[in-house]
């Protein structure tokens, strides 16, 4: 088969698996290293860092053979779709040509399981190593990894990768057992967890003063090597089993603590031929994986709790109207409204329309004097959204805040045609 048709083949299965950010890692000291561009094509896709720039990686499986049979997964070894499979050398090269030719940052590499977790997970390694080792290629890489690989693998792509990655699947053991009963809640929490103890072991390593030989002079030192910077990251499917909300950010918050996961990604469900009769007929709304965004990003960086996104919301779902943030606030009206001059930075976090950002610009503007109207305006929040839950040196919301229900339907947004990401932000 010739490599461009495996190579659309590939990169369209690989679709499905949005855990391919490329946030956290620094640049590597190479010849290889320097200006790369970003362009459109098959098997590309784009990715944001922290500050905003967009980087493109070739996203491609290895292969779409594999010998599970999860019932959501259109790869899996009932689904009758066109197969093809990268050989390493294939994968090495097209990755040196994408990136010689400015078209990619990086790589991000997932795979069906071809003959046994340990054979797949070892031709993974290899396109790695080779790029690494014999090709010093500085670019960004993220391995998907499989869980029931051998810690020694998982050792080794750690060596060589940015960041990992080891898919949850499903937000509960319940979802795991009926949809892929060939996996297990607890080889994939056990390879999480090995993962966990590398990165931080190696984190601690390189912090710690170099050692020197005692024949070695100060340029020969050696620091202890890297694995996995980016660190690791993880995906949850949305509605393709009956886990609420509620269930999948309890999932999710957990992964946090206890596995350190740099993100949790959530994919909603999308229908594939001749699919399981267990599944839904139907995908959710796009606009529920938007929301569930936008609650982790609450559980992440402003301080809510999984009961407070969603304890008093119906069957433990999230509102699509309106985004989390400002939901909360509507269901409790005691806590408003914020006098912006004299609130703690805990609860301006909690004020809807004022990110993280806005929050670090009132703190420090208000050391010079209060604040008013127009300060707040210059912060380009969204005024008609905060207006009604803070108190200002010039503004009062008077009874605004008497009538949730007439407050909520002035501030939810009124429905339109777009994409996911036209929604409101979680702000």
């Amino acid at each position: 088969m010739e490599t461009i048709r495996k190579l659309a083949i590939l990169a369209d299965a690989a679709k499905y698996d949005a855990s391919c950010a490329s946030s956290g890692s620094g640049k590597r000291d190479s010849r290889a290293s320097g200006g790369i561009g970003s362009t459109e094509g098959m098997g590309i896709c784009h990715s944001y860092t922290p500050d905003g720039r967009c980087v493109s990686l070739l996203k491609i499986l290895l292969t779409n053979f594999c010998v599970y049979d999860c019932a959501y997964c259109v790869n899996r070894v009932s689904s009758n779709v066109p197969r093809a499979r990268f050989s390493v050398d294939e994968v090495v090269t097209l990755t040196l040509d994408f990136y010689k030719r400015n078209y990619i940052e990086g790589l991000f590499l997932s795979s069906g399981i071809i003959r046994t977790a340990d054979y797949t997970m070892e031709q993974m390694v290899e396109v790695a190593r080779r790029l690494r080792e014999e090709h010093r290629f500085a670019g960004y890489i993220h391995l998907k990894t499989i869980p029931e690989a051998s810690p020694e693998l998982l050792a080794s792509a750690g060596r060589h990768a940015d960041r990992l990655s080891i898919n949850v699947e499903l937000p509960t053991e319940a979802g795991l057992n009926a949809l892929a009963p060939e996996k297990t809640i607890h080889s994939i929490r056990g390879a999480m967890g090995e993962l966990r103890w590398r990165i931080e072991e190696a984190r601690e390593a390189r912090r710690a003063p170099p050692p020197v030989a005692p024949t070695a002079s100060r340029s020969g030192r050696a620091r202890a090597p890297r694995f996995a910077p980016a660190g690791q990251s993880t995906q949850m499917i949305v509605g393709a089993d009956g886990a609420s909300d509620q269930q999948i950010l309890v999932s999710a918050d957990s992964l946090y603590g206890t596995y350190r996961m740099r993100r949790v990604y959530y994919s909603a469900f999308s229908p594939i031929p001749d699919a399981s009769r267990h599944l839904p007929l139907q995908p959710p709304p796009l606009q529920r994986e938007h929301r569930l965004y936008q609650a982790d990003w609450l559980l992440r960086f402003y301080g809510y709790g999984v009961d407070e996104i969603t304890g008093n919301t119906q069957d433990g779902m999230l509102d699509l109207d309106i985004d989390p943030k400002l939901a909360w606030a509507i269901r409790h009206p005691e806590r408003f409204p914020v006098d912006l001059n004299r609130a703690s930075k805990e609860m301006l976090l909690r004020v809807p329309g004022l990110g993280v950002r806005n929050v670090k610009r009132v703190l420090m503007a208000r050391r010079h004097g209060r604040l008013r109207v127009a300060d707040l305006a210059r912060l380009k929040a969204p005024m008609s959204k905060l207006l009604p839950f803070v108190v200002l040196a010039d503004h009062h919301p008077r009874k605004a805040l008497d009538d949730p229900a007439a407050l909520r339907a002035q501030l939810a947004p009124p429905p339109r045609q777009g994409s996911l990401f036209d929604a409101p932000s979680a702000h």
